[in-house]
């Protein structure tokens, strides 16, 4: 998917040295027309090192790496200059780890993306696409809170950017399949006669591709107005049914649900979807400031008692297209 509102911007991703981070720059450099640069702004020097080996061809000669955290506004301040596009990735993300460390997350979380904001806006940034996460929707852990909250600040930033030319939107996506702390890459590690460990059989979880992510996000950058929550429409599986596309014969041990985790994932709770919007790709969970658009006000919302749930979802992964996926995305 091309994408010509790249042409010739400086793109900035937070936390560019994970999963998304890694295939984002990938994807970037094999655009025809591609950004003027890339910036991988993040806090772990290692990861850093290695991807500057990974990417150290002539192909690759635009793609730049700034050391620092998001709780630090001047160096965030530094690194925005010349910045066109920010996506921002960095958070902290370990459910049962934010619910013993809970103010180191709200410390990256919230406090970090306040800084995003402020800084963007101060750095005539254009455009702002903060990834979230399905654990933000009626949350019952920290890190779902945090990252709900953070939702909130990016959506609100768009009333107090006065006359900048900036606009801020949040991407709301399910797990992403193969991911680092996602089961898939776990599971693929157990041998023919280990045993897997579940939380529960009757668990759900939303599933998306590290490809279909990126596109969302490019799809924002270029459809975005500001204040929307973007969330996509994917399939959602079963834990078992994974267990039986890694192996028919598995011995798997029930150890119960962790700290903070939930049997079903939402993106769209019934409170949201008053305020929701259906795309053909995507739903839009819009706020005051967006509602005004007038390019919604054309759609019509969501009916009444709607809420997008991974154990209600009408498209269910079965064994064969998990095989596939396991095939595809866990090299």
């Amino acid at each position: 998917m091309e994408n010509n509102s790249l042409k010739g911007k400086c793109i900035l991703i937070t936390g560019g040295t994970g999963s998304f981070g890694n295939a984002l720059i990938e994807y970037l450099f094999k655009l025809k027309t591609k950004p003027r640069r890339v910036v991988v702004f993040s806090r772990d020097e290692l990861k850093q090192f290695e991807m500057q080996k990974k990417y150290s061809s002539k192909n690759y000669l635009n793609l730049r790496f700034f050391l620092g955290d998001v709780r630090d506004k001047e160096r965030l301040r530094s690194a925005l200059k010349g910045v066109d596009v920010v996506i921002h990735a960095a958070a902290l993300k370990q459910v049962p780890t934010a619910e013993y460390n809970p103010i180191e997350y709200i410390k990256t979380n919230i406090l970090g993306a306040q800084n995003i904001i402020e800084e963007c806006i101060d750095s005539n940034v254009s455009r702002v696409i903060a990834l979230s996460t399905d654990k933000a929707s009626s949350p019952v852990n920290l890190y779902g809170a945090t990252k709900l909250c953070s939702d909130k600040l990016f959506v609100s930033a768009n009333n107090i950017k006065g006359k900048k030319n900036i606009r801020f939107s949040v991407v709301r996506y399910g797990n992403v399949f193969g991911s680092r702390g996602s089961v898939a890459p776990t599971f693929s590690k157990i041998e023919k006669k280990g045993t897997y460990f579940i939380t529960d059989p009757d668990m759900t979880r939303f599933n998306i591709t590290l490809k279909k992510s990126i596109e969302m996000v490019l799809w924002t950058i270029k459809n975005m107005e500001g204040g929307e929550i973007f969330v996509p429409k994917i399939p959602s599986y079963n834990i078992m049914q994974l267990v039986k596309a890694f192996n028919p014969n598995a011995k798997v041990k029930n150890i119960g649900i962790r700290a903070g985790e939930k049997l079903h994932e939402e993106m769209i709770s019934i409170n949201e979807a008053i305020n929701t919007v259906e795309l053909k790709e995507y739903y839009a969970i819009l706020n005051g400031y967006s509602k005004l658009k007038p390019k919604y006000k054309k759609i019509k919302y969501v009916k009444n008692g709607f809420y997008y749930n991974s154990g209600k979802n009408s498209n269910f992964l079965n064994i064969k297209e998990l095989q596939k996926l396991i095939k595809s995305e866990l090299k």
